[in-house]
């Protein structure tokens, strides 16, 4: 695959309404989900593409409950710039993997002491 930077560039822009804006969230949510399985061949992700669709839902769902066009604007714009960093083998394994994190370790060990808790960098 050639990596061309300005394939998946895309200018800013306002929604107009609330109606454009779902329509470009739905169209940035679709480009993701047909792209997870690309994203696991080309980082040679020991994941399987339905845990990279099952995350990218999850971090969509995050900002489900927004509603203010200028919120929503700024989400699609980070939304497009994760995609062609992504896309264009701009990232790293690692920065793909901080995503799947929470999975790798579901119920971290919490200690009762504030030394440890210190010593361990927790807040």
């Amino acid at each position: 695959m050639t990596i061309v930077p300005t394939l998946l560039a895309k200018t800013s822009r306002a929604s107009a309404s609330p109606a454009e804006a779902r329509q470009r969230v739905i169209h940035a949510y679709r480009e993701w989900q047909r792209a997870a399985p690309e994203i696991c061949s080309l980082y040679l992700l020991d994941i399987p593409v339905s845990a990279v669709r099952s995350k990218i839902r999850q971090e969509f769902e995050r900002h489900r409950y927004v509603k203010q066009l200028p919120v929503i604007d700024v989400l699609l714009l980070q939304s497009q710039k994760e995609y062609q960093e992504t896309m264009n083998y701009w990232k790293q394994l690692t920065h793909i993997m901080k995503y799947f994190k929470a999975e790798e370790n579901p119920s971290p060990k919490v200690s009762q002491g504030f030394m440890q808790n210190f010593l361990e960098g927790r807040n």
